[in-house]
C-alpha cells in the first residue's frame, strides 16, 4: 500500500519478456559504435568459447534503464540518479529473456518534488540464470 503522499509502492515488481534476434543486437551495437565482432559476425562468434552471437553490455544496460523509465514515466516525471550494472554471463543473440525489478526503498522528499526510488534490476535468461544485475536510484515525481 503506497503511504499518504507518495507515488510509488514500496513493494512493487514489475516484469516484461522478449526475445533480442541476431539482427536487432547487430544494429544496436552498431548505433553504439561497439565493432566487437562477437555482436555481428555469426561465423567469428562460432570459434569462440559463446559458439553464437552474443548481445552487448550497452544494449542490455539501455533496455534495463528503457524499461525502468517508461514504467515510472506512465505515472508522471520519472529521472534516473545513479544506476550501476553487473554483467554475469553472456546473453546470446536469440535469447528470450526477462527484464524486471523490484522496489527496496522509497523515501519521500518533499523539497525535490518527488519519491527517491531505490530499485534493484536484473535480466534473467529462459533457464533462470541471472545475466545482468542492477542497481538504481531514481526520483519519481509530478514534474521537474
Amino acid at each position: 500500500m503506497i503511504a499518504a503522499g507518495m507515488r510509488v509502492d514500496p513493494t512493487e515488481t514489475f516484469s516484461t519478456t522478449f526475445t533480442v534476434s541476431f539482427a536487432e543486437a547487430s544494429a544496436f551495437a552498431t548505433m553504439a559504435g561497439d565493432k566487437n565482432p562477437l555482436h555481428h559476425d555469426a561465423e567469428f562468434a562460432a570459434g569462440t568459447r559463446y559458439k553464437v552471437p552474443i548481445v552487448s553490455g550497452p544494449q542490455m544496460a539501455a533496455q534495463l534503464m528503457g524499461f525502468l523509465a517508461s514504467h515510472y514515466a506512465a505515472r508522471g516525471a520519472v529521472i534516473g540518479h545513479d544506476i550501476s550494472f553487473r554483467f554475469h554471463v553472456p546473453i546470446p543473440a536469440g535469447e528470450t529473456i526477462t527484464l524486471e525489478w523490484s522496489v527496496d526503498t522509497v523515501t519521500e522528499a518533499p523539497h525535490l518534488k518527488s519519491d527517491v526510488v531505490v530499485l534493484r534490476g536484473r535480466i534473467l535468461m529462459a533457464d533462470g540464470k541471472v545475466a545482468t544485475s542492477a542497481k538504481a536510484r531514481i526520483l519519481v515525481g509530478e514534474s521537474f
